[in-house]
C-alpha cells in the first residue's frame, strides 16, 4: 500500500508541477487545457505506478472532478489551493487502500528500498520548491502593493526556489541549524529595501517567514518519511 501510495503520490506532483507550464496553469479555464493537464497526470501516473491503467483512470477522472470544481466554481485563494492539494492527495490514499499491491505487481515492483527512499526525497523537494511558490503567493495576495522596487525578470521566483530547495538539503543531511545563516544572508541582501519603504520590507519578510515555514514543514515531513521507510 505505502509503495503504490507513493508512486501515485510522485505522478500527482510531477503531473501538477513539474510537467504544468506557468502558461497551462493561467489558462485551464479552457477545457481544452484542463483535459490536457489531466491526461498529463494519468501519464505520470502510470509511468510511475508501471501499470495498473483502470486504477490510473479512476484517479484521474477524480482528479478531474477536483480541478473542474476548483477551477470553474472555486475563489482563488489559499484555503482553496490547499484545499484542492488535500482532495488529490485523499483521492490517492483512498485508491492506494483499495488495490494496494498496484505497485508490486506493475514493472517496477520489487525495486530495492533505495527507490521508494529516493522516491520520496524527490516528492519532498518538489512539495518545498514548486508547490511552495504558489502558497507564498497567494498567502502575500491580499497584501500585494504597486510601489515595489524592480528586479530581475522572475528573479523573486527563483530566490524563492533555492532557498527553499537548500531548505530541504540542510533538514536531510541533519544540518537545520545552517538555516539560520540562510536568513540572516537573505536579511543583510534585503535591509536596503526594508530602510526604504515600511510597507515593501514588511511584505518581503512576511514572504520570507511563509516559504522558509512552507519549506521545513515540508523538509521535516519527508525526513520523517525517509525514517518510517
Amino acid at each position: 500500500m505505502t509503495e503504490t501510495f507513493i508512486a501515485l503520490l510522485l505522478g500527482h506532483v510531477l503531473g501538477d508541477y513539474v510537467l504544468q507550464s506557468t502558461r497551462m496553469g493561467a489558462q485551464k479555464r479552457r477545457v481544452t487545457v484542463l483535459l490536457l493537464h489531466v491526461a498529463i497526470v494519468g501519464l505520470a501516473s502510470l509511468a510511475a505506478l508501471g501499470g495498473a491503467p483502470l486504477m490510473v483512470l479512476a484517479v484521474v477522472l477524480a482528479h478531474l472532478a477536483i480541478d473542474a470544481v476548483k477551477t470553474y466554481l472555486a475563489p482563488e485563494t489559499l484555503v482553496t489551493y490547499l484545499l484542492d492539494q488535500a482532495a488529490h492527495v485523499a483521492v490517492i490514499a483512498g485508491a492506494a487502500y483499495l488495490v494496494p499491491g498496484a505497485f508490486a505487481a506493475g514493472l517496477w515492483g520489487g525495486a530495492p528500498a533505495v527507490v521508494m527512499q529516493m522516491t520520496v526525497a524527490v516528492i519532498g523537494l518538489i512539495v518545498a520548491t514548486l508547490a511552495g511558490g504558489p502558497v507564498v503567493g497567494l498567502l502575500m495576495k491580499p497584501y500585494d502593493i504597486p510601489d515595489l522596487p524592480d528586479g530581475l525578470p522572475n528573479g523573486g521566483r527563483m530566490i524563492g526556489l533555492l532557498e527553499r530547495a537548500l531548505i530541504v538539503l540542510m533538514v536531510l543531511v541533519d544540518q537545520p541549524a545552517a538555516i539560520g545563516f540562510l536568513i540572516a544572508a537573505k536579511s543583510i541582501l534585503r535591509f536596503d529595501m526594508a530602510s526604504e519603504s515600511r510597507a515593501a520590507g514588511e511584505y518581503v519578510i512576511i514572504g520570507t517567514l511563509a516559504s522558509f515555514a512552507w519549506a521545513l514543514v515540508a523538509a521535516f515531513a519527508t525526513d520523517y518519511a525517509l525514517t518510517l521507510l
